[in-house]
């Protein structure tokens, strides 16, 4: 309970940094808000060009592009700690004084920064949601929702355990392996469209590896009442646990590869 009230004191503390410079913050945001609107707006072109992809209508890809968009910018502006500092902790050496404190060390790292900037993506994933419900003629049951909370919840566990892949190699090469990038943001591009429309390759990728269809599209199936692989309904609140257990393998794999971090600063 102590490191979520830290992580939270944090976090305000963070923000209120942001906003001391209001232009600045306003227009950064706005330029997000235009690059977000510029995914869905490929979106909204396929929609107009095909009647459905599959079995999906075109509220049916809003929904899961809103989804998907949600989740994964919630995780960028909390988690960017991960993604933002921890490969500059590793060189310039600053990891050595997280190790000094009686914190953990991943504590310190998602406390160290956030990007309310992505405020506007999230903004924009709402927005698409909404469409996506009003299109597709969602009618929501209190099953519905947990299940989309539960996936929403989960899936921030399972983007920061794909974003640990790369703190794990910034410890091993100083800099972080874009290969990872093709997990971690290839993913998010991918998976903002319904996972059984690709190739069997990046069905197995995105459902065992990095099992976004697993925690976001199996429940948002369930949600769009068209099960997706024809699974039965209760997998939407099953699958999800895939996200918590990758999370859970990756922080096991980083906390052994501390043990060789070797400092490069002064």
């Amino acid at each position: 309970m102590d490191t979520l009230k830290l992580y939270v004191k944090s976090m305000g503390m963070l923000l209120k940094s942001q906003l001391q410079y209001p232009a600045s913050f306003c227009l950064q945001t706005l330029a997000q808000i235009v690059m977000e609107a510029g995914e869905l707006m490929a979106v909204l072109l396929l929609i107009d060009r095909f009647d459905s992809l599959n079995q999906w209508s075109g509220g049916d890809l809003l929904f899961f592009f809103g989804l998907m968009s949600v989740t994964f910018y919630l995780t960028e502006c909390f988690g960017r700690g991960i993604t933002g500092n921890f490969g500059n902790f590793v060189r310039t050496g600053q990891l050595d004084t997280f190790l000094l404190r009686p914190r953990g060390v991943l504590t310190q790292v998602l406390c160290s920064a956030m990007d309310p900037r992505r405020f506007g993506c999230i903004a924009v994933g709402v927005a698409a949601l909404i469409l996506g419900c009003r299109q597709s003629q969602v009618q929501w049951t209190a099953w519905k929702a947990l299940a989309f909370a539960e996936s929403v919840f989960l899936g921030v566990w399972l983007i920061l355990g794909l974003f640990l892949i790369e703190a794990v190699f910034c410890i091993h090469s100083v800099k972080s392996v874009e290969l990872v990038n093709a997990i971690t943001y290839g993913g998010r591009s991918a998976c903002e469209y319904p996972i059984d429309v690709y190739p069997r390759p990046l069905r197995i990728l995105f459902t065992v590896v990095a099992p976004f269809a697993l925690t976001l599209h199996v429940p948002a199936a369930y949600i769009l009442d068209k099960p997706m692989y024809g699974w039965p309904a209760w997998t939407a609140f099953a699958t999800p646990l895939a996200g918590a257990a990758l999370f859970a393998v990756m922080y096991t794999v980083f906390q052994y590869a501390m043990r060789f971090y070797r400092s490069t600063g002064s």
